[in-house]
């Protein structure tokens, strides 16, 4: 009786195990939101499935974020109860795993934790195109806004040093294992946004910044990016891709301000899935996580769930949506 049960285990485990996808990276969120809530913004902890050595992903919302992380145990092979250390547990993931912030582009809703949380952090590099990084460096810290704690600039304190990315071109992240490409976005008026395409030990992850969907632009930047991911889709080493969906379908097209609605964000990942496979267009194994949903506060109006609603109403080619949770880790 037991052999035939060990057996059956056995059988079980081969059919099995081929289907438990191996987790290669891990996320935990800060903050997820695209406002006017002020402690739930986009701000994203990630890093390799073993390690502690963490990148962010835009910071909004930076410590609001970790003390729901830590409370809800989303670091658990980080000792937090070292008596040795002067911090508490949220600012030492700060001070001492967060190794860089990959900022997207100089608004507020996706750099105002970095700014407020600035004075208990220490040194780290802040990284984004010129643009991005001369925003910061003119127009935060600059000694009015707020203190100079960059290392460049006016009185510069030297805590974070800028790192100026060149479009379509790999960098090492210093003190990590990961390699970053980035990429342009379309973010109308006077703006720029940013893509980051995260490279470690030959697997990839995708983080999209606030951006337009292509349909409303004049030149095609989303499809550049999809061009540049299909492949790696199609040998299976790409594996999540963070992609904002700001506004439910009823808002109008002028009024998306470089925004993404459900209809878009399908548009825009069915254009993805087909260049992986014309045939039978698909996604598989691809965790999209949605990201920067705008809340209207109005009575009777859930905007975070028509936005769910409609993109899986709308979901003909099964793509894997996560809905995020502040605080919470997730492995991919």
């Amino acid at each position: 009786m037991q052999k035939n049960f060990r057996l059956l285990f056995f059988v079980c485990w081969l059919f099995v195990s081929p289907l438990i996808a191996t987790p290669y990276f891990k996320m935990i969120v800060c903050g997820w939101m695209g406002g006017p809530l002020e402690t739930n913004l986009s701000g994203y902890l990630f890093a390799p499935i073993s390690s502690e050595q963490y990148i962010s992903f835009d910071a909004g919302s930076m410590l609001a974020g970790i003390e729901m992380a830590v409370s809800q145990g989303s670091f658990p092979h980080i000792n937090l109860d070292d008596p040795k250390v002067r911090y508490e547990a949220p600012a030492q993931i700060m001070r001492r795993h967060i190794k860089a912030y990959l900022i997207s582009h100089p608004h507020l809703d996706h750099i105002g934790g970095l700014v407020v949380n600035s004075p208990i952090d220490t040194r780290s590099l802040i990284m984004g195109t010129p643009f991005t990084i001369d925003a910061i460096r003119d127009h935060l810290f600059n000694c009015v806004v707020w203190p100079n704690f960059g290392n460049e600039g006016h009185e510069p304190l030297g805590i974070y040093e800028y790192e100026r990315l060149k479009l379509h071109t790999t960098t090492k992240i210093a003190d990590t294992t990961m390699n970053v490409k980035a990429f342009p976005l379309h973010h109308p008026g006077c703006y720029e946004s940013t893509a980051f395409l995260i490279e470690n030990d030959g697997h990839y992850a995708l983080y999209i910044g606030d951006t337009s969907p292509d349909a409303l632009e004049k030149t095609p930047r989303l499809e550049i990016i999809w061009k540049e991911v299909a492949p790696l889709i199609q040998k299976g080493v790409f594996h999540g891709i963070f992609l904002e969906c700001a506004y439910e379908n009823s808002r109008s097209d002028r009024e998306l301000y470089g925004h993404l609605k459900p209809k878009y964000m399908l548009e825009e990942l069915e254009k993805l899935a087909t260049l992986v496979n014309p045939t039978v267009p698909t996604l598989k194994d691809v965790q999209i996580f949605v990201t920067h949903i705008k809340q209207t506060y109005i009575k009777n109006n859930d905007a975070v769930q028509m936005v769910k609603q409609q993109l899986e109403g709308g979901n003909r080619y099964n793509f894997h949506f996560v809905f995020l949770n502040q605080g919470q880790k997730y492995e991919f």
